[in-house]
């Protein structure tokens, strides 16, 4: 039985960077209609984390998978 990479959120039902993925893009959808959004700082920041985030749960869960 695999074990979950340090770091990254134990799936419970669909994997942790599945639900971080489609929050992030949820957020997006909602917010991008505002006036100024992507001129934001913070967006950009998020967006960076928020995906850096997945990439790294998902490659590392990845490699466990694979041995």
């Amino acid at each position: 039985m695999a074990v979950d990479p340090p770091g990254c959120p134990a799936p419970r039902g669909p994997r942790g960077s599945d639900v971080m993925a489609r929050l992030t893009l949820s957020a997006l959808d909602r917010a991008s209609g505002s006036p100024g959004f992507w001129s934001e700082p913070e967006v950009h920041r998020a967006l960076l984390v928020s995906g850096l985030s997945v990439l790294v749960c998902s490659l590392a869960r990845l490699q466990n998978d694979l041995g």
